[in-house]
C-alpha cells in the first residue's frame, strides 16, 4: 500500500489545511496517509473526513517533540485517540510552549538588538489550541530580519544557537509513554537527522570544513544514537521511520536492519510542510507491507 505517514498542516507549522493535504495525497497516487502535526491531533477529524471524500485510508497521528538532553528526538504516534491523558499532556505542552517561546524571543532580541514582541509571534500561531512551535518564533524573526526561515532556524534557534531554549521540553521517554496512553504505537521519526553530540562536539561539527573530522563526529553521534534507540526499544518503542526524505541509501539500509533485528515495524514519510522544499508528498516511495498496514488500520478502527 503506497503511503505517506508524515505530513504537517496548518494545525502546526505546515502551509496547507488537512483537506488540501488529502487532495494532494490523492493526486500523488497514494492509498493512505497520516496527519502528524507537532504535539497535537487537532486536524485529524478534518483529515479523516477528507480522506473518505477522496477514497483514501487515513491514520490518526501526531509528532511529539522531545529532547534527549539538548538533542532533538521526535516520536511519531499512530492510531492515537484523544482521551484524558492526551488533553492533560496538551495543556502542559501549551503552557510550556509559551514559556519557551518567551525565552527564545528574549534571547533573540538581545542577540539581534530587535524588539520582536510575543504578539508578533502569535500572529503566526493560527491554531491557538495547539502548542506554540519554535517555527512560529522563527517566522516572526525571519520577517523582521528579511531572512529565509530555514537559515534563521539553523543559525540561531536550533540547538547550539544563541536563541535556543531548553525550557519545558518532554523527554523521548515521556513521548513514548503519552503515545501509548492514547492507545497508539510509537515510532522514532527521521533517525538519520538525530545528531547526538555534546555542545562542544556539535559546535566543532558545524564549524569544521574537514571531512575527516566531520566523519569522526558523525560516527560518534551514530554510536550515541544507537544507544538511545536501544533504550527506547527496551521501553516499548514500536517502530522506526526508516524511509525518509533525507536518509541516504546507507542510512536506510542500517535502519531497516536495526528494525528487523529488534522486531520493530518500518514506516516511511516525506515530512512535507509546504511547496518549495525538498520534502515532497509521497516521496520517497513507501510501499507499506500488508501486515503493517492491517495493524495500523486496526488501531484506526478501519477495515
Amino acid at each position: 500500500m503506497l503511503a505517506d505517514l508524515h505530513l504537517h498542516s496548518v494545525f502546526s507549522d505546515g502551509a496547507h489545511t488537512p483537506l488540501e493535504l488529502a487532495k494532494r495525497c490523492k493526486e500523488a497516487g497514494l492509498q493512505m496517509f497520516s496527519l502528524t502535526d507537532h504535539d497535537n491531533m487537532g486536524g485529524c477529524t478534518e483529515a479523516r473526513e477528507a480522506a473518505i471524500e477522496f477514497g483514501l485510508h487515513f491514520l490518526h497521528g501526531w509528532e511529539v517533540s522531545s529532547y534527549e538532553n539538548a538533542t532533538k528526538v521526535h516520536i511519531l504516534g499512530y492510531g492515537c485517540h484523544e482521551n484524558e491523558a492526551y488533553h492533560a499532556f496538551i495543556e502542559g505542552r501549551r503552557k510550556g510552549s509559551v514559556i519557551r517561546a518567551k525565552d527564545m524571543i528574549k534571547k533573540a532580541n538581545a542577540y539581534f538588538g530587535t524588539n520582536v514582541s510575543f504578539e508578533e509571534v502569535e500572529a503566526f500561531h493560527l491554531r491557538k489550541f495547539a502548542p506554540l512551535h519554535t517555527m512560529h518564533v522563527v517566522k516572526a524573526f525571519a520577517q523582521r530580519l528579511s531572512m529565509k526561515r530555514g537559515e534563521v532556524y539553523v543559525r540561531y534557534f536550533a540547538r547550539g544557537g544563541p536563541a535556543f531554549s531548553e525550557e519545558c521540553r518532554p523527554t523521548p521517554e515521556d513521548a513514548v509513554e503519552i503515545i501509548h496512553k492514547t492507545g497508539g504505537i510509537a515510532v522514532l521519526a527521521h533517525p538519520g537527522r538525530i545528531l547526538d553530540l555534546s555542545e562542544e562536539d556539535l559546535a566543532r561539527f558545524r564549524a569544521s570544513q574537514d571531512e575527516d573530522e566531520r566523519a569522526v563526529l558523525k560516527k560518534k553521534s551514530a554510536i550515541a544514537r544507537e544507544g538511545l534507540m536501544d533504550r527506547l526499544t527496551d521501553l516499548g518503542l514500536d517502530g522506526i521511520e526508516c524511509i525518509y526524505t533525507t536518509h541516504t541509501f546507507k542510512e536506510t539500509e542500517y535502519f531497516l536492519a536495526y528494525a528487523k533485528r529488534r522486531g520493530l515495524i518500518v514506516t516511511g514519510g516525506s515530512d512535507f510542510h509546504a511547496e518549495g522544499a525538498q520534502n515532497v508528498i509521497g516521496m520517497p516511495t513507501f510501499d507499506m507491507c500488508e501486515a503493517v498496514a492491517k495493524r495500523l488500520l486496526r488501531l484506526e478502527g478501519s477495515a
